[in-house]
């Protein structure tokens, strides 16, 4: 192993990090007939528990080494991280960040690493940002810091493992949210010593899954598409380094939908008060599938999540409930048509939320882009029968449909 529990205890020993509370989730604890505590690195410097790695990463450097600088490359998460080493340690740093990095997190990498960060954005993927990281530490000599893929990262990540077991008794089952790998194998490596009998899972989004795909290959594979919108775990190729930790020490590697983790995004702020981003929420999604029972920790991994996302997140989150759906409807071009699919096709429960039509004087029909909220998911053969006995020429609009991408 790259990494042993007498490395992670050093590191423990030496953090810059907040001990976060491991709280129980009544809601969750409800809901499964299980004992749910969350650790809360939501609640960590950054709002995410990759202050730990960054930290440990760069205070394992050399004075030289520090002189020169450090690089990094993140989604977000790392480079606040980053930023807080750098100005705790006063050592100039520059950080590579994709151009759809949510605003809240360049906003804060700024706020944090002040005058000793320069924040520089490029490319849309994670992977690009760490090209150009890579190439601006080998011209410049500085040190690149890798947000999962070291050993020293590694190490300082699995620090939350040594708080989890000083907080509670054993637990029956750990869930972590899976991006490189580097916050599971870290933990892993801690908790398996320490906790022989804990079942570990990790969890990533179902459009970002490269553990997974690397466990089922064999090793490391580069995804061909990547969905980049739980950001703090989209990597297309996991790491050379945590891969075998995880295929040694990990129970199983799971995904989840977006769809899913945006409606536990909404019910962790709604019920629990705890503002979670799209990675923080991986872990208490899976919870629906692993059906748990007996005592369960779960990593709420950040809480960086910018408040002009929520407004996509409620729309993937009602779509995945089944509660919202889209239609294209053909109306004729007659006085009364709207009203005749108000009166005969919408019934109680059922609520227009997005109404777009073309009129076009040539054609004797003008299409409608139509969004229909339901109160109850059950409600949709109802509402789809009514459609098909009417007049009209109504095509549903699939998940899975290119033209669906333009709702978003």
């Amino acid at each position: 192993m790259p990494v042993t529990p007498d490395d992670i205890a050093a590191a423990a020993a030496r953090t810059i990090a907040r001990r976060t509370p491991l709280e129980r989730s009544e809601r969750l604890s409800d809901r499964y007939g299980a004992e749910v505590l969350l650790k809360r690195e939501d609640r960590q410097l950054g709002r995410s528990y990759k202050v730990r790695g960054a930290f440990h990463t760069m205070s394992s450097l050399s004075d030289d080494e520090l002189a020169a600088g450090v690089v990094a490359a993140s989604a977000g998460n790392h480079a606040q991280g980053i930023a807080i080493s750098c100005a705790r340690m006063q050592v100039p740093g520059r950080i590579f960040v994709p151009t759809n990095t949510p605003k809240q997190k360049r906003d804060r990498i700024v706020a944090l690493g002040g005058e000793f960060v320069d924040l520089t954005l490029v490319g849309r993927t994670y992977d690009e940002a760490a090209a150009a990281a890579l190439e601006a530490a080998a011209s410049s000599g500085a040190t690149y810091i890798h947000p999962f893929d070291d050993p020293r990262t590694i190490t300082g990540q699995g620090t939350v493992g040594v708080e989890i077991t000083a907080q509670t008794e054993p637990l029956d089952l750990l869930v972590v949210p899976v991006g490189g790998g580097g916050l599971i194998a870290g933990v892993a490596t801690w908790v398996r010593d320490a906790w022989p009998s804990t079942r570990i899972v990790g969890v990533e989004p179902a459009g970002a899954a490269a553990m997974r795909a690397a466990l089922d290959a064999g090793g490391p594979v580069t995804l061909d598409e990547l969905d980049t919108f739980v950001d703090g775990a989209s990597v297309a190729t996991a790491g050379s380094v945590t891969y075998p930790v995880v295929r040694d020490l990990v129970d199983d590697v799971v995904t989840v939908e977006v769809g899913a983790v945006c409606a536990e995004m909404l019910e962790l702020y709604q019920v629990d008060g705890i503002i979670a981003e799209p990675a923080g929420a991986l872990a208490t999604t899976a919870l629906a599938g692993l059906r748990p029972s007996g005592r369960v920790g779960c990593i709420v991994s950040g809480g960086n999540n910018d408040v002009s996302r929520y407004a996509d997140v409620i729309e993937r989150a009602l779509v995945h409930q089944g509660l919202r759906h889209y239609f294209l409807v053909s109306f004729p071009q007659e006085p009364g048509a709207l009203r005749g699919f108000l009166d005969e096709v919408l019934s109680d429960g059922e609520d227009i939320v997005v109404f777009e039509y073309i009129k076009k004087s040539n054609r004797e029909t003008g299409p409608a882009l139509i969004g229909i909220d339901l109160d109850h998911a059950d409600g949709l053969p109802a509402l789809l029968g009514r459609m098909r006995d009417s007049n009209l020429l109504i095509d549903a609009i699939p998940y899975d449909s290119p033209l669906f991408t333009f709702l978003h």
